[in-house]
């Protein structure tokens, strides 16, 4: 794969977002023939329509009259659609009435709900009402459904239409389907059965931290948020201070570890509802580390310890792996072709919103996954500490990606760039072994050893990386770390390159396949945070 094709093809597609609108909406996901989730999450915007500023974006489902509005140049919403295939319409309206509009083909795949809705107020008997075409992509032949840790009752067919009723106190509502090879998909229904008390009030209603609480450097943010003026929520979220990223979670509830440095910070959190509505909740805080100072420069892991130290001084963004602005590309440094779709999930998740990774291949293609995290041109260290989850599929994965890219204030691109290298068997880095502005990038192969066929299937591995950089565009390759066991790299190689970037910080994820014919991977990341000072 080559690195310099890579970046420029991303500073070429960042750069189409400063150029005037043309007749479409530009869809960050779900990409077009993208197989999805019952309920999956949609990103586009539009800054012009046919010359003229937009006012508001929204999206409707086939022949569907129904838009659901956002008075926006952007949109990030939960879509929820039955099983099988779809046209989502993607919209967006100048200031003066002109209409544009971009039509996605998706698929939708695994348990479909219509009836009840998540948290809707039903009697003890209701109507339930779902179907499953498929079930990771096999031919439903059985659904069924269960009660909290209650039995299954089975259905025999790929749809269900019929009166249940749910025992005493029951919370939630398992629907399930299988799949005629033997896969098994569900969507899980919160309940609300008549006479049970609300669960929160309109708008942002934030448990922890309390409004001017003393915090530690990392504290636990739990908050809810059902309904924004009157609208169901779609998104929720939250910033530190002035801070221009927002860490979005497309759910009514958040629970995150924030970290902030020592001293006096406003949080704010988030809701948006369905129809354009926006709340906001600001809590005071007062931040004390919970170590020591550090003074030292290096990130490596002190003597006996079980990750890469990160001193409590430290700047990190948590959650990045659930920002709104997610973009996928195939990579054009790669031999083959590549399609990648994303979406935010629940399973499988440790916090509650996994960022999904489907990706096709053929001829060993890579598909390359980034998203800007905010801009520093003076940090010079740097860990990356994510975790990252392989189903099945994950035999057609050749290479595992994790990079970072930070524009520095000279204008240069230092590039920390690692990867789990299947084919040699090796954690990789990158090097540029030509100059600044005649750049010849390069994988270079550790000592360390890495193959993402040999991680376990079905299990989260936790991933975590340190490394920094000198004023001179050298970086330091320190250590990485695969399930807490700690492998030292300790090389340090030239990484500038003079790309034409405005100030940026940006993470990548890129998986590649090891197969010349056609393959797919499904590849999910959670509670990703990138730490920096």
């Amino acid at each position: 794969m080559n690195l310099i094709k890579k970046l420029a093809f991303i500073f070429f597609t960042m750069a189409l977002c400063s150029l005037p609108g043309w007749a479409q909406v530009i869809v960050n996901y779900p990409a077009n023939g993208a197989v999805v989730a019952p309920q999956f999450s949609l990103s586009a915007y539009d800054s012009t329509c046919s010359g003229q500023p937009v006012s508001a974006m929204g999206f409707s489902l086939d022949s569907s009259s129904t838009n659901t509005f956002v008075y926006n140049t952007s949109i990030y919403s939960t879509v929820n659609a039955t099983a099988g295939g779809h046209v989502l319409h993607v919209k967006a309206w100048g200031n003066a009435g002109s209409g544009c509009d971009t039509d996605v083909a998706i698929t939708v795949d695994g348990v479909s709900v219509s009836a009840p809705g998540n948290n809707a107020p039903i009697s003890q008997t209701f109507t339930l009402v779902a179907n499953s075409a498929t079930c990771s992509q096999q031919p439903v032949s059985w659904m069924g459904y269960s009660f909290d840790n209650g039995a299954t009752a089975f259905v025999a067919g790929n749809s269900m239409n019929g009166s249940v009723t749910a025992p005493s106190g029951a919370q939630t509502l398992h629907v399930k389907s299988w799949g005629n090879q033997g896969s098994g998909c569900d969507t899980d229904v919160a309940l609300n059965i008549a006479g049970a008390a609300p669960t929160s009030s309109d708008g942002v209603s934030v448990s922890e931290p309390a409004n001017n609480a003393t915090v530690d450097s990392l504290f636990a943010l739990d908050a809810a948020s059902p309904s924004c003026y009157s609208q169901a929520v779609s998104a929720m979220g939250y910033s530190l201070d002035n801070s221009t990223s927002t860490a979005i979670v497309y759910n009514t509830s958040i629970a995150a570890s924030v970290t902030a440095s020592s001293g006096a910070h406003v949080v704010h959190v988030k809701s948006w509802g369905n129809q354009g509505a926006a709340c906001d909740t600001d809590v005071n805080i007062n931040v004390t580390g919970s170590g020591g100072s550090a003074t030292s420069s290096s990130s490596a892991a002190p003597s006996g310890g079980s990750g890469p130290y990160v001193p409590s001084g430290a700047a990190s963004v948590s959650n990045i792996q659930a920002f709104g602005d997610w973009i996928s590309n195939p990579d054009p440094g790669a031999g083959g072709s590549a399609g990648g779709a994303m979406a935010m999930v629940g399973s499988p998740s440790l916090t509650g919103n996994a960022l999904e990774f489907y990706t096709t291949y053929s001829w060993y293609g890579g598909e390359l996954y980034y998203a800007s995290f905010g801009d520093d041109t003076n940090a010079h260290n740097f860990v990356y500490d994510g975790w990252v989850y392989l189903d099945g599929s994950s035999g057609s994965v050749a290479n595992l990606e994790m990079d970072m890219n930070q524009v520095v204030s000279n204008g240069y691109t230092i590039i920390f760039g690692l990867q789990c290298d299947g084919w040699n068997g090796t954690w990789d880095f990158t090097e540029n072994a030509g100059s600044g502005t005649a750049p010849v990038d390069r994988w270079v192969s550790s000592s360390a050893s890495c193959n993402p066929r040999n991680w376990a299937q079905n299990t989260w591995h936790h991933v975590q990386a340190s490394y920094s950089r000198d004023d001179y565009g050298n970086v330091t390759y320190q250590s990485v770390w695969l399930d807490g066991n700690q492998q030292q790299i300790n090389a340090t190689v030239p990484s500038a390159f003079y790309l034409g970037w405005a100030p940026t910080l940006v993470t990548n994820f890129q998986v590649d396949s090891v197969y010349a014919g056609w393959s797919s991977s499904n590849v999910y990341l959670d509670n990703l945070t990138i730490s920096r000072w």
